[in-house]
């Protein structure tokens, strides 16, 4: 399968015709539009299953179409996981859709996010070449770290075919509380956490309610447990598991005319009161908001102003929004990128930024 990828892209290149990377189609509705489309497809999907797993060394090696719920599977068997807990989405969601979007679920700021699982990636660039960079050991030789520069791209550099991965051993014990809150009560609360001793690994806050997960060995859990005080939460695996596999507040919180925007910004950000959050995770570092169309430009300027990135997620029509545009420099970087990766702009052609 790997030669007639590889003759597929040559093909395209030769012919400039650009390609729209699929691997199992479970992050489309949230991906920014291509551009020139009808493109033709790159299906990656049928390219699946585990290459080499060594659990004694927390490596394994998978190939890019393998359904992520299935690597999970192997993994559990070992009680082993990927710390960054990507959501499986309905068990669509694959090992290579995941790295080139770089999705990361709640135990991201505690643990890393998807770039620091990374230990080498396979990839096939432009010119229909197969090219490796990284290991399959946790040690590799100094220099420019393009398995993790592949991670984000969202497909725009090259076809992600394989991987390996760092693998984690599953906490001892764990353990959600729950605290009745306001936002800015709980990001005060959080970034005083963040700071302490403690075995933090996931949080958070939504209509009023701020949860938190403690993840160890059982005696530093219950000391956490009587130094934060809160209520247990009983069914707290399953809470984070659902709220990983919901991506940001569920369609029914928002008002018919408020659009959905993903916010990434410094954890110790204050809340805004004139746009107050609807969700926060990560610490802080994530927050989610829903807002009228005339309220997007005072919030990408103020998102600017604390170093931070706004992202419209879900429109309530198809008009015209404002993105957060990147820098000139940002931009320049890109495209040098690009062209070297993928000099006839046939990957994904526009999916990061337009023109790019």
């Amino acid at each position: 399968m790997l030669k007639t990828l590889q003759q597929q892209i040559a093909d395209a290149t030769a012919s400039a015709r650009p390609l729209q990377i699929r691997g199992g189609g479970s992050k489309a509705a949230w991906l920014r539009p291509l551009a020139g489309e009808p493109l033709a497809s790159l299906d990656i999907g049928g390219w699946r299953g585990i290459v080499d797993y060594a659990p004694t060394e927390l490596v394994i090696t998978v190939k890019a179409g393998t359904p992520l719920a299935e690597l999970y599977a192997v993994l559990a068997a070992e009680r082993q996981m990927l710390a960054c807990e990507s959501p499986c989405l309905n068990a669509q969601a694959t090992v290579g859709g995941t790295l080139a979007t770089a999705w990361a679920g709640p135990r991201r700021p505690y643990a890393g996010g998807v770039r620091d699982q990374v230990l080498g990636i396979s990839m096939i660039n432009g010119n229909g070449e197969l090219l490796r960079f990284g290991g399959r050991v946790m040690k590799n030789v100094a220099g420019f770290d393009v398995s993790r520069l592949m991670v984000g791209s969202h497909g725009s550099l090259g076809l992600i075919v394989e991987a390996s991965l760092k693998v984690w051993p599953c906490p001892a014990a764990e353990l959600t509380l729950q605290f009745e809150m306001h936002e800015a009560d709980a990001i005060l609360q959080l970034n005083r956490w963040a700071g302490l001793p403690l075995p933090l690994s996931a949080s958070h806050w939504r209509s009023g309610v701020l949860h938190i997960r403690l993840s160890g060995a059982e005696a530093a859990i219950q000391a956490a447990r009587r130094q934060l005080g809160g209520e247990v939460c009983q069914d707290g695996a399953r809470l984070w598991q659902t709220l990983s596999e919901e991506i940001g507040p569920p369609a029914s919180h928002l008002n018919a005319n408020q659009d959905l925007w993903r916010l990434s910004l410094p954890p110790h950000t204050p809340p805004w009161p004139e746009l107050p959050c609807m969700q926060v995770e990560w610490g802080g570092g994530l927050r989610w908001l829903g807002l009228r169309p005339d309220q997007s430009h005072r919030l990408i300027t103020l998102a600017s102003a604390a170093n931070g990135h706004a992202r419209l997620w879900q429109a309530t029509d198809s008009g015209p929004r404002p993105g957060q545009p990147p820098s000139a420099a940002s931009l320049a970087l890109h495209r040098r990128i690009k062209s070297a990766f993928d000099p006839a702009g046939i990957f994904n052609p526009g999916i990061l930024f337009e023109g790019v």
